[in-house]
């Protein structure tokens, strides 16, 4: 069986404390460091103080409830925890040392000031052009709680299955068009909504990144959630962002946004360069008119944007049924290069690597954001 978080979740709010009738989850007694590898299972439980008269039946509680509601194969391992500050000794290292990601390439953040602009159908392309230009690409699909990607790239049914690499046991990434790919979505039920706090849903995503055998990359492309969130955060402390495409429509309203998008990126904190603007449905193109384009959202509102802001205009991508369609079956718009959709995405994967290429020569490797 493949294990996901939200099925351990569920067998824990079976688990009551003593006294109050609530459970260990309500009482949010369960930490944000849950991990799954295969059919381990690890977590801790925090309590308030070490001498806890339940901690002893509340850690057996939890393993059966586990095996009683999921699976009694699953091997569970419970630390706990003291809800008082921990001190750090003196003469101790103030954590662990920052991995590399050297092996990721360039790191290029797809995001959107808000939904519905087409941002994950602009990564989505944009990874599978870059792929058909003869790179070696990876796509992590960064949404936790509305991942798009298995769809869209026609792997729903698809199950990322772990490996031994040098002792430690790694996540394959699905291949699909010659991109590698993971999402969240390949371990939650898609027909059950995420409900995890802020800090398991980073977690989730960090075990994606560094738990995944991505193998040499030459670009990695994060399909980040819309707006700006503790996500996006969480990718800027792990990861050294090399540069952000930031995605908007013509309209006023989601130009507002994509300029708090451009806004988080180049603050001084967290300092990612931005590698352009993509406009999309920037006209509308019907099928038996391929000749006529029709304003609907609006007119060069991304290019007016990328002159305020002086950043380059990547491209505009013509709003075309086929575009919905092929995302909806799962064969992106830039596999049909002859189109002019297709043809749209494929400028846009080969101006991402100019862009790439003039940021890396000219501009020192972003840094991680540090963690206070």
């Amino acid at each position: 069986m493949t294990l996901y978080p939200q099925l351990i979740i569920d067998a824990l709010r079976t688990v009551r404390y003593p006294g109050t009738g609530k459970n260990i989850v309500e009482m949010q007694m369960v930490e944000d460091d849950l991990r799954i590898s295969g059919m381990h299972v690890s977590f801790s439980l925090i309590f308030d103080k070490p001498t806890n008269p339940f901690l002893k039946s509340l850690v057996k509680a939890s393993e059966a409830a586990i095996h009683a509601y999921v699976s009694k194969d699953i091997t569970v391992e419970i630390n706990t925890k003291t809800s008082a500050p921990a001190t750090v000794p003196e003469g101790s290292p103030s954590g662990p040392s920052t991995p590399s990601f050297a092996h990721l390439g360039n790191i290029i953040a797809v995001s959107s000031g808000k939904g519905g602009v087409g941002k994950s159908t602009v990564a989505a392309n944009l990874a599978i052009g870059l792929a058909r230009l003869g790179y070696r690409v990876g796509l992590l699909d960064c949404d936790i709680f509305g991942p798009s990607m298995p769809k869209m790239f026609h792997v729903e049914d698809a199950r990322p299955y772990s490996e031994e690499i040098d002792g430690k046991a790694m996540i394959v990434p699905i291949e699909q068009y010659g991109v590698k790919m993971l999402s969240i979505g390949f371990f939650v039920d898609p027909a059950t909504p995420t409900l995890w706090r802020g800090g398991m849903a980073s977690n989730a995503l960090k075990q994606l990144i560094g738990e995944a055998a991505w193998g040499d990359l030459d670009y990695f492309i994060l399909d980040t959630p819309p707006g700006t969130s503790d996500i996006h955060l969480t990718l800027a402390q792990t990861l050294p962002i090399t540069g952000a495409v930031i995605v908007t429509t013509p309209q006023q309203v989601a130009l507002a946004d994509a300029r708090k998008g451009v806004n988080m990126y180049t603050n001084d904190k967290v300092n990612v360069p931005i590698l352009g603007l993509v406009e999309n449905m920037s006209w509308f193109t019907p099928a038996e008119l391929p000749d006529n384009r029709y304003y609907i959202f609006g007119r060069d509102g991304a290019r007016q944007l990328a002159d305020e802001v002086q950043v380059p205009l990547l491209a505009q991508i013509p709003l075309v049924q086929s575009v919905c369609e092929s995302g909806d079956a799962g064969v992106p718009a830039v596999l049909e290069a002859a189109s002019p959709s297709g043809n749209a995405f494929l400028q846009l994967a080969a101006r991402v690597v100019t862009q790439t290429d003039k940021r890396n020569a000219e501009l020192a490797k972003t840094k991680i954001v540090e963690t206070h």
